[in-house]
């Protein structure tokens, strides 16, 4: 569904991505791990066309993407919920979601309404404060919100960064129970996450990154590559 080959990018004059490849199939989570400034949400941002200055290619379902603008490369069907989430604190939480309508063109009314009542019952958090201004959310509700606005533009692949940081361990349940059911209902999830121990519960394979590319690369369910993916990333 997605192949990274031989990624590269640069900010300035640091050369961050220095050869990143990766392979995400069809309704597989796969877990990208590391220190901070590493590369990983620059691996994220450059997937999403936030980033221009590449070389390599990144290629969603045997077409290539990269150089896309982001706008294009989400109506491919690729969310990306970045880590500050990008909430527009001036709309309520229903109308931030209904923006995330626009990801998608073409769709009937009913269709539109279908998805933000599919939304609304992942997420039944936003349905008791769908007229609440985004500001007023807390962190983990934010974090929701975000991810539920890229869910109603029916995006297939989902890379999420650093979901669950600075969030109480109740929000944290619920947000991995939802990209558990995410999973299971077939979309493909790339996840940069800091709570490696709870990302290895939804996981089927694990990388570690560390100097702009990926050193290891295992299955997440068997315990020789969870337990030298902890070595390599130093948790």
């Amino acid at each position: 569904m997605l192949e990274i080959r031989d990624l590269h990018s640069h900010y300035g004059f640091s050369h961050i991505l220095q050869g990143v490849n990766l392979v995400l199939r069809p309704g597989e989570c796969v877990g990208l791990f590391g220190r901070n400034g590493v590369g990983k949400t620059t691996t994220m941002r450059a997937v999403a066309g936030w980033i221009k200055k590449l070389s390599g290619s990144i290629a969603y379902n045997g077409a290539e993407i990269s150089g896309l603008e982001p706008n294009v490369i989400c109506r491919l069907g690729i969310g990306f919920v970045p880590e500050d989430r990008r909430i527009f604190p001036g709309l309520t939480v229903d109308e931030n979601l209904r923006l995330g309508l626009m990801q998608t063109k073409g769709r009937s009314g009913t269709q539109k309404s279908v998805a933000l009542d599919r939304a609304y019952e992942l997420f039944p958090r936003l349905k008791q404060r769908h007229r609440q201004m985004g500001t007023t959310l807390s962190g983990g509700e934010q974090q929701m919100l975000a991810i539920a606005r890229v869910l109603v533009g029916d995006q297939k692949l989902l890379l999420i960064d650093e979901p669950t940081e600075g969030l109480a361990p109740q929000i944290v349940d619920e947000i991995f129970a939802i990209m558990q059911r995410l999973k299971a209902e077939g979309h493909a999830i790339l996840l940069v996450e800091q709570n490696v121990k709870r990302a290895l519960e939804i996981t089927d394979r694990i990388c570690a990154m560390e100097r702009g590319r990926i050193i290891l690369e295992g299955d997440g369910r068997s315990a020789a590559d969870r337990e030298a993916l902890m070595k390599a990333i130093a948790v």
